[in-house]
């Protein structure tokens, strides 16, 4: 809003348009007496309103309301097509990208497999994830207003450089970003995967309503995403949450964690080492002999096991879901202790496996070594919730941009 100045119509008109964009984004299509009534606006200015909106684009005309006496009142929406966002999720493996409109519905989605891909092919294996998406959604590159990339590790602000995950292949490039911002048109923000993950259950799942909470993942690797006042803690050179590095008692000392992409709280309670675990307390069944990655073994192990717990059997099973929680506590524990946050979110395929059982054995555990007593919940956002979490930050600034009315 630069060169306005506050009360003054044309800022109080922007600040009533953006108020109805929010209510109908919330609510669905609205009648105009029924957005003067959420609004608190008169008719005339409510009508004044979404003919200014209508004209900008940003709202269409989508039906009327039947049935009730009188003539059909018209209804409004937002015009989904008014803006396009990307987000794409990177590991190892793949690139997953998507599109939503400017509503959030995802219009468009691609999966490219990058295993063993050389280095030097980053820019052109975005560019094909991202353009894979945006073919699906019936646009062109240059629809897309705004790009979030999550990626393991973060980038160094100083440098540039991709940190904190060194089983990246070909995302170390210290001109890496230069490149793609030159390659791209519009827009590109990175963040860190579990951070992205943190943001999906802010805006839509289980954090809604929480300023102060932490987020633990445990899928492929261990980390934490760190919410403080409603807004991510990344850190100096955006390590915060990097928890896996966290040493911890009941595990090794780790040095030269960067190396190995390892640390002790990895080494106690990440996907890796369910497995180990389960051959030292005597499991040798398919579960663990079945092919899969580390995390899709721990997952059946922790699903096996709290189906064992819940069903009140004997064995080895209940046994490692004990010793995943007092792992997953342990590590928790150090990070309440400095954040006492007032919520922590379990998140990830490897805890959500475990289900209420290993929850409550958390919970209980926590509330054994640790001073404050937060709360725990399960993450909500189930289906690709880092790619959620890009499109969701993408929208963000994006509406911010489009739906500023200010100076029209």
């Amino acid at each position: 809003m630069a060169g306005t100045t506050p009360g003054t119509p044309r800022v109080l008109r922007a600040m009533n348009d953006r108020a109805a964009l929010d209510l109908l984004l919330e609510h669905g299509p609205l009648s105009r007496t029924r957005i003067g009534k959420l609004t608190g606006l008169s008719k005339p200015t409510a009508s004044q309103l979404l003919a200014r909106l209508e004209a900008a684009g940003l709202v269409v005309a989508t039906g009327t309301v039947a049935g009730r006496p009188g003539p059909n009142a018209q209804l409004y929406g937002v015009n989904a097509r008014a803006a396009h966002v990307a987000g794409l999720d990177v590991d190892a493996r793949r690139i997953v990208a998507a599109v939503a409109d400017v509503t959030g519905e995802t219009v468009g989605a691609f999966e490219l497999p990058t295993p063993g891909r050389r280095a030097d092919s980053v820019v052109r294996q975005v560019a094909q994830a991202l353009d894979g998406a945006v073919k699906d959604a019936g646009l062109t590159r240059s629809d897309v207003h705004r790009v979030v990339i999550g990626t393991p590790g973060a980038f160094d602000p100083g440098t540039g450089r991709l940190r904190y995950a060194s089983h990246l292949p070909g995302w170390h490039s210290p001109t890496l970003l230069e490149e793609l911002a030159a390659f791209l048109p519009m827009p590109v923000e990175y963040e860190n995967d579990v951070n992205l993950v943190a943001v999906a259950e802010q805006r839509l799942g289980a954090a809604r309503g929480h300023e102060d909470f932490v987020l633990l993942w445990n899928e492929e690797g261990l980390g934490a995403a760190l919410v403080i006042n409603g807004r991510l803690h990344r850190g100096f050179t955006g390590g915060a949450g990097e928890v896996g590095f966290l040493p911890v008692p009941g595990a090794p000392l780790v040095r030269q964690v960067t190396k190995v992409n390892a640390g002790g709280f990895q080494e106690l309670a990440g996907a890796q080492v369910l497995a180990r675990i389960g051959r030292e307390l005597g499991i040798d069944d398919e579960l663990i002999r079945a092919p899969g990655t580390h995390h899709e073994v721990a997952s059946r192990l922790v699903a096996r096991a709290a189906e064992a717990a819940e069903t009140g059997e004997d064995g080895p099973y209940p046994r490692l879901l004990d010793r995943f929680a007092t792992g997953l506590a342990t590590g928790l524990a150090a990070m309440t202790a400095v954040l006492d946050p007032e919520v922590v979110v379990l998140s990830g395929e490897v805890i959500a496996a475990g289900g209420e059982p290993l929850r409550s054995r958390v919970a209980a555990e926590l509330t054994e070594l640790s001073a404050s007593r937060p709360r725990l919940i399960a993450g909500e956002v189930k289906h690709r919730p880092v790619l959620r979490g890009a499109l969701e930050s993408a929208l963000v600034t994006t509406r911010d941009e489009v739906f500023d009315t200010s100076s029209r």
